[in-house]
């Protein structure tokens, strides 16, 4: 039971006073020292829903000026989806102006997917790799795509080399099996029959419903009858 006024003893009330005193003391010799930090609290509070804010302004800016960009994409029109209409962004611009941003980030994978048919292969390269790729789907697509650049530019070791991680990348039944079949075609044309062999006994074993796995026994049956010659 909590003792009343009556209960305390003058030893007890002094005990009291003394600890009374020494807050007030501490909360006077520090109290510049708590208001500075407290001050710092709300201003790292206040600096994180501004930058919030601020950002998914940005963000709907980005999404709006990329739009275009992505139609231009579609029709083909390449050029017009990198550099823009003078009304509406390009790709480049989008990457560059709204970093740290979703369509920022997406607007680095159309622009290597534009340069990439323009036949501007090291900038395909370039911005295909800057892309941050979350996405299981589009990532492994930008991957496969730096994979087809090197190919374009005659490195054929270091295009299958990108096929093959996007196959792992995507680790799904319709972009994966793609990706494995590039490999082993590739493989195939430099006189790797049984790593060619592996890429297409893999389609078989793993994604036999996929549209590549409808037709892999004749790969399978080809690189077999190559690697007995």
């Amino acid at each position: 039971m909590a003792k009343s006024s009556k209960d305390l003893t003058p030893k007890t009330i002094t005990e009291v006073e003394q600890t009374l005193s020494r807050t007030e003391q501490y909360l006077e010799k520090n109290y510049k020292t708590l208001l500075i930090g407290l001050g710092i609290i709300v201003a790292i509070v206040a600096l994180i829903w501004l930058g919030k804010a601020l950002l998914t302004k940005r963000s709907n800016e980005a999404q709006s000026q990329i739009y275009q960009a992505e139609k231009y994409l579609e029709m083909d029109m390449f050029d017009l989806a990198l550099n823009g209409d003078g009304n509406y962004l390009g790709f480049l611009d989008v990457a560059k102006n709204y970093k740290f941003t979703k369509a920022g980030n997406l607007a680095k994978y159309g622009a290597g997917i534009s340069y990439l048919n323009l036949g501007e292969y090291r900038s395909a390269i370039e911005y295909l790799s800057k892309y941050s790729k979350k996405d299981k789907v589009l990532g492994s697509l930008a991957i496969g795509a730096i994979g087809d650049a090197y190919v374009e530019l005659g490195d054929l070791e270091k295009g299958v080399a990108e096929y093959i991680k996007a196959a792992n990348f995507a680790g799904n039944s319709f972009n994966t099996p793609i990706f494995l079949m590039k490999a082993g075609e590739i493989y195939e044309l430099t006189g790797k029959y049984s790593d060619a062999l592996k890429m297409y006994e893999r389609i078989e074993n793993e994604y036999p419903s996929s549209n590549e796995g409808a037709s892999i026994e004749k790969y399978i049956a080809r690189v077999k009858l190559l690697m007995n010659k």
